[in-house]
């Protein structure tokens, strides 16, 4: 365990001095507080909390933004340290494989939290601030649960770059997968599952099938844990229809993630663990 706590407090240092992951988390925030600002506008008239629009505005945003950032954050871990040659030197030292893929994915792990926690966090406290709503009638409960799946769901994707950066030789290639990857899960893969259910037209894809591809992706699966899990946010993002549909546990995608971050972690360290260096 030592050997991971210095190689994750490394990567830690590194990302601090890295004028990028501080730019990445202005970003977040900047973005975070125009879409809480703004989304919160139309309820000043309703009972619906701004705090519950900032969860579904701020989920929406999660889904596009957490996995590129996480993806350009470990995309070129292995096969970048491999290029520059330093790979060799942090090998010679008495670590096993596996703790230095562990250790590098605990440091990118912390150094994404603290984005989403200070980026997303802003946000909910400048919306406790200015609403009209009372502080404890805001949906803080539904809050937190996004900051905590936030977290597992770029963990996800940390996951994936892992795998990429071991799988491959080149940064180039390793850049191209990761992006390929990006897309597949955050655009490609609704859009099919959109184009087979038009030409299905409920003819063979039932309910459950349908259910069952949702959460086999873990995109869909954090945007039903988020938007399907509390009657705001359901009505707010439009899914109530889903949520009335079929009442899925709230730790089933949760548990879906957490596979997609244990599976691909441990196939990266596997793999490192034969690749010649």
């Amino acid at each position: 365990m030592k050997q991971i706590f210095f190689i994750a407090l490394k990567e830690v240092q590194d990302g601090m001095r890295n004028r990028w992951v501080v730019l990445i988390t202005l970003a977040m925030a900047a973005f975070a507080l125009i879409l809480a600002l703004l989304g919160s506008v139309p309820t000043g008239m309703t009972k619906i909390s701004s705090l519950a629009v900032t969860v579904v505005s701020l989920a929406s945003l999660s889904i596009f933004f957490i996995p590129l950032i996480a993806l350009l954050l470990t995309y070129d871990s292995i096969v970048g340290e491999a290029e520059r040659g330093t790979l060799i030197l942090l090998l010679s030292y008495p670590i096993a494989r596996w703790q230095v893929i562990v250790g590098k994915f605990c440091g990118a792990l912390i150094l994404l939290s603290l984005a989403i926690a200070l980026g997303y966090g802003s946000a909910g406290i400048a919306i406790s601030l200015t609403a009209e709503t009372a502080f404890t009638e805001q949906a803080w409960s539904s809050f937190s649960k996004l900051l905590l799946s936030s977290v597992l769901f770029g963990a996800v994707f940390l996951s994936l770059g892992f795998l990429i950066s071991t799988s491959l030789r080149e940064r180039g290639t390793a850049a191209a997968a990761a992006i390929g990857i990006w897309l597949f899960f955050v655009l490609l893969y609704d859009m099919g599952l959109l184009g087979l259910l038009a030409s299905d037209a409920g003819k063979t894809v039932g309910t459950d099938l349908v259910f069952g591809l949702l959460l086999a992706n873990p995109a869909d699966a954090y945007r039903m844990f988020n938007l399907v899990g509390s009657d705001e946010t359901a009505i707010l993002s439009g899914m109530a229809g889903l949520s009335l549909e079929r009442q899925i546990p709230a730790m089933v995608p949760i548990a879906v993630m957490v596979a997609w971050v244990a599976l691909p972690l441990a196939s990266a360290c596997a793999i490192f663990q034969r690749r010649q260096v």
